[in-house]
Parts: structure tokens; C-alpha cells; sequence
């Protein structure tokens, strides 16, 4: 499957039972919210769904199970986090063989690769494969920026297609549309930033929040490529609370929470990280409520001509 990589891409969270174990049933549950809503694709196993706690057998369970559920009507990325070049090859091999359409690819974890090895990483995974890729670029807390120099340098590797972009300045859509046209794709990938560079010109939105709103998350992109700003600006202001949520360092529990409040999820997280308790747990509990609360009523959206 070819991927067009534009629209709302949610990076899903990896459901859980009480006793640790992957709990697909729910997974489903919140899967079929997601295309119900509108969706363009699924991410699996990026940050919001502690890829880096979950084992080759869960990821391959994963892939393949939302294949099956999905059927054909959005595409599935892998999501590759990897400290070495060499197993970024082998999770890129094992996407393949599990049935993914595409990949969402990190620079090397824990290592601050400088310009000749950061494009060496990502041109090697991407002569090894031909799935599409998504770079993720997010220098606030992987530590390397992705710079235009080096997507210059990566322009020769014709299925490195598309940008998440998550270094928090609005600005760098315009730059990267002023340098590279619409060589890349760029999908903003922070919730808090995703109406302004849609605005400016960005295709997508791989999103956090969509976990709990799909809804709401949709209709705000189709609004925005629709030309409907006003109605837009009135879903994002009321949104603005809980986007908030996903720049947080404990990012997957607040959403999470939001999911099991929005009657979509559960709270299980698996350790280190520790479900939320005392005051941050009311804190966060509140802006949640809140915005179930007052959850706007939506236009058609779908009808929209994006």
C-alpha cells in the first residue's frame, strides 16, 4: 500500500490488561473509535506506545492484529526507536515480514549522532527497505535535530517521503516548504502546535490527544484544509487544555487517563512507568472532566471536501 501522508495520524497507545499482558479486546475498541472518526493511518510503538518496554512478540502481535482489524482502509506504520544501526535494520525487516505499510524512524537512541551519521542511520534503514518512511524529527527530547541540510542529503532516498515535525517551532513548515517544496510531506507531531502548522502548510497531524478525541482531532484538520478557520479555532481553543497533556513528560499516563475517562481505554502503563496517584492524578483528572464536560458538538466534518 502506497501511503498518502496526509491527515490524522494517531500514535496509538499500547493497551494493557491488569496483569500486564496486551489487552487486544480493548486495543480494538479504541482502534475502531479511531476509524469511526476519520482517521488516514495508525502508528504503532512510538512514544505513547512504550515501544520501549514492548517486546518483538507484542510489537509483532500488534502490527499484524491492527492489519487484520484495520483491513485495508488506512495504512499501519511501524514506529523504529533503536540505539543501533543494526537493529534498526532487523525492526525495518521484521515491519516487512509482519504485513506494515510504512515506518516512522527516529535517529539513533541515546547516542547524539552529528550530521554524517545521523543521514548515514537513516539513508541504510532506508536502502534496506522499500516501505515508505516518516522521519521523526524531535530534537526537544531525542537530542538531535534533523536539520534542512541533512533532508537535503536525504532527498536521494526516494521512500523517505514524509516529516513529523516536532521541534516546536512553528516556523520551521515555512523553511522546509520554502527549501523542499513538496518534496516531503510535513505532519506536525505536537498537539499543542498542530492548528497553527497546518495553517502554515503542514499535511497532517500525528497526534496524541486523537487517542481519547478522535473526533474532535479530525474535524479540526478537516475544518483547517476546508477553509473553516472560525469553526476550527472554536473545537482547538476548547481542546487547548488537554493538548496540553501530551508535552508532558508523563505524557502516556495523562492520556491514558483521558482514554479511560472518554470510555476508550485503561490506565494499566507498564513499568517504569507507575499509573498516576494523589493531587497529580486529581490535577490531571480535572482538566479532563472538564473537557468532557463542555465537548463541543461537531459539524459534519466528514462531508468536508479536504
Amino acid at each position: 500500500m502506497a501511503i498518502n501522508w496526509k491527515g490524522v495520524f494517531p500514535a496509538v497507545t499500547t493497551k494493557f490488561t491488569s496483569t500486564d499482558q496486551l489487552d487486544l479486546p480493548l486495543f480494538e475498541k479504541n482502534l475502531n473509535a479511531q476509524l469511526d472518526a476519520g482517521v488516514n493511518g495508525i502508528i504503532l510503538g512510538g512514544t505513547l506506545g512504550e515501544a520501549s518496554v514492548l517486546s518483538t512478540d507484542e510489537k509483532e502481535t500488534l502490527v499484524k492484529f491492527t492489519i487484520e482489524k484495520v483491513a485495508g482502509r488506512v495504512p499501519v506504520v511501524l514506529n523504529i526507536a533503536e540505539g543501533s544501526t543494526r537493529e534498526a535494520l532487523q525492526q525495518a525487516a521484521y515491519a516487512k515480514a509482519w504485513g506494515a505499510q510504512g515506518l516512522m524512524l527516529l535517529p539513533p537512541m541515546r547516542y547524539k549522532s552529528d550530521h554524517r551519521e545521523t543521514v548515514t542511520y537513516f539513508t541504510t534503514v532506508a536502502n534496506a527497505t522499500d516501505l515508505p518512511i516518516m522521519i521523526y524529527n524531535n530534537p526537544v527530547d531525542y537530542k538531535i535535530d534533523v536539520t534542512p541540510d541533512m533532508f537535503e542529503d536525504l532527498t536521494v532516498c526516494s521512500n523517505i517521503q514524509a516529516i513529523k515535525e516536532s521541534t516546536r517551532d512553528v516556523t520551521n513548515v515555512t523553511r522546509l516548504i520554502n527549501r523542499f517544496g513538496g518534496r516531503y510531506r510535513i505532519l506536525c507531531g505536537v498537539d499543542t502546535l498542530a492548528m497553527e502548522e497546518m495553517v502554515l502548510g503542514a499535511d497532517g497531524w500525528v497526534a496524541g490527544l486523537v487517542c481519547a478525541f478522535p473526533r474532535e482531532t479530525v474535524a479540526i484538520y478537516r475544518l483547517v484544509k476546508a477553509g473553516h478557520i472560525a469553526e476550527a479555532t472554536a473545537i482547538y481553543r476548547w481542546f487547548m487544555p488537554l493538548l496540553e497533556l501530551d508535552i508532558h513528560p508523563k505524557l502516556v499516563q495523562y492520556i491514558k487517563l483521558a482514554e479511560t475517562q472518554a470510555g476508550i481505554g485503561s490506565e494499566y502503563v507498564r513499568a517504569p512507568r507507575l499509573t498516576l496517584v494523589g493531587d497529580e492524578r486529581k490535577q490531571v483528572l480535572a482538566t479532563i472532566d472538564q473537557g468532557l464536560a463542555k465537548r463541543p458538538l461537531l459539524p459534519e466534518y466528514l462531508q468536508l471536501s479536504v
